[in-house]
């Protein structure tokens, strides 16, 4: 992370200046007002190369936060080799727009490779005009870092993050907030007859976690927790009905893009204070063919004794989901939310910019949820989730058969995991939570999908219950 200094009158050789109005600017020369205002009114941003360091000048005239994160990735992308530089904006909001793309384009995963001082962008040091005294630059330093976390544990491969090293990176991060995380190794699980767990971590040499994580500030609006549940899946050949490669299980290190979002998200609930009662479950595994890998045609009892009929294993993550949706039921939650890369369809219908989103929870609910998502533009696009799509998973010979039909593929399995929810309920499907191309302040690899996201909700969440 970048250090970010406030500072009254910042003065450094390289120069970010955001303004409606270059002729009230102070920092800048009447040649150099010349310079800028002569395109002001056509460019969003315009920059001199002097020998002292940048002159950089956004055009914040009815800029929109997301039109101001872009911003801040473009100009980040000027600067990023710079050691020092100021940041001059007198509008606290647009600063902070400006800022979140601005950090959130600093992020690199350098760690595998053996030249990466070289790499490395530069810019160490960040001045900002103005006063920092109601902590709303902490407030957003703790949400990027939150989702640089996310976004390691994403692109890191399973040959450092299995299932256990998951489990313990949480559990760091626990002991370093202020909330409580439990780790249930596999004979807990097995106590608990996890079974759709256990199924699918059948094939694999490294043994299943399921974390726990609480957060519960004494402050908190609800007395009835919310529920984060997050598919952590560290890695998915498919099992025995494998995936095809190259393409399909290339990037199957991203299969736990939902455990990094809810554990990210607890995380900065914790490290800003926001007073709600929150409760992380993760039920993680890999998924491979060997040893005594679970197989088509098989019947698992689940955790809440519900019988499914395994028809593709590599339709595992709403297996694993559904023993932790079961067992979040035991704390009576106000709400249960899940977060998952859990479809191919969700993807082929929205491509990889938002994340598919559904539910029956309450409306009040499900349009905050979709009102944090244009604010942060963290965004999800709501589905519909009609008793009718119930009828594509009935199996002949249990309960509930593991695959739906041939189409609308993201709500079938949002539908089977309903099953497992006796409280109100709300699925993410994380389409976006890896990007083979470089997306703006998004950047190339893991996302971070669905922190800033799920954080705005709680915060807004808060906020419409003070009101």
């Amino acid at each position: 992370m970048i250090k970010l200094v406030y500072s009254r009158s910042p003065r450094t050789d390289s120069k970010i200046i955001i303004t409606d109005n270059i002729d009230k600017v102070r920092y800048l020369t009447e040649e150099q007002k010349l310079f800028f205002n002569k395109d002001f009114s056509e460019k969003d941003l315009q920059y001199l190369r002097l020998p002292e360091g940048m002159v950089i000048v956004v055009n914040s005239t009815k800029k929109n936060a997301e039109e101001l994160r872009v911003l801040g990735f473009k100009v980040h992308d000027l600067v990023k080799n710079e050691s020092i530089c100021s940041l001059f904006c007198k509008n606290k909001e647009q600063t902070l727009n400006f800022l979140e793309g601005f950090l959130l384009s600093n992020y690199q995963f350098l760690k595998y490779f053996t030249d990466k001082e070289e790499k490395e962008f530069k810019l160490e040091k960040l001045y900002i005009s103005g006063t920092n005294a109601d902590g709303s630059l902490d407030k957003l330093k703790n949400v990027i870092t939150s989702v640089y976390w996310a976004r390691d544990l994403v692109n890191e491969p399973v040959s450092y993050l299995d299932a256990i090293k998951l489990a313990e990176e949480i559990q760091e991060k626990g002991k370093k907030g202020n909330y409580n995380v439990e780790v249930f190794k596999e004979a807990k699980i097995k106590s608990l007859k996890m079974g759709g767990l256990l199924a699918v971590n059948q094939g694999s040499e490294t043994p299943p976690t399921f974390t726990k994580i609480e957060y519960k500030p004494e402050n908190a609006i609800n007395k009835k927790p919310y529920v984060l549940v997050g598919k952590g899946i560290v890695y998915d050949t498919g099992g025995l009905s494998l995936k095809p490669t190259p393409n399909s299980m290339d990037f199957m290190k991203t299969d736990m893009g939902g455990a990094a979002c809810m554990a990210a998200t607890i995380n900065v609930l914790a490290k800003n204070n926001v007073p709600v009662y929150v409760i992380g479950l993760i039920p993680s595994t890999d998924n491979r063919p060997g040893k005594n890998a679970y197989a088509p045609g098989d019947v698992v009892t689940m955790y809440d004794g519900t019988t499914v009929e395994v028809l593709n294993t590599d339709a595992e993550g709403r297996m694993v989901l559904a023993d932790a949706i079961a067992y979040a039921n035991k704390f009576e939650p106000e709400l249960i939310i899940d977060a998952a890369t859990l479809t191919g369809a969700a993807v082929r219908a929205v491509g990889v910019k938002t994340a598919v989103f559904m539910g029956n929870a309450p409306e009040e609910y499900m349009s905050l949820m979709e009102k944090a998502s244009e604010e942060t533009h963290d965004r999800v696009v709501r589905f519909p989730f009609w008793d009718e799509w119930k009828e594509e998973i009935k199996s002949d010979i249990a309960d509930l058969k593991n695959l739906g039909g041939p189409y609308a593929g993201m709500i079938t399995a949002g539908k089977f995991l309903e099953h497992f929810a006796k409280h109100p309920y709300m699925h993410i499907d994380l389409s976006d939570a890896y990007l083979h191309q470089l997306v703006n302040y998004n950047g190339k690899g893991a996302t971070g999908a669905g922190v800033r996201l799920l954080y705005r909700f709680f915060e807004k969440q808060v906020e419409k219950r003070r009101n």
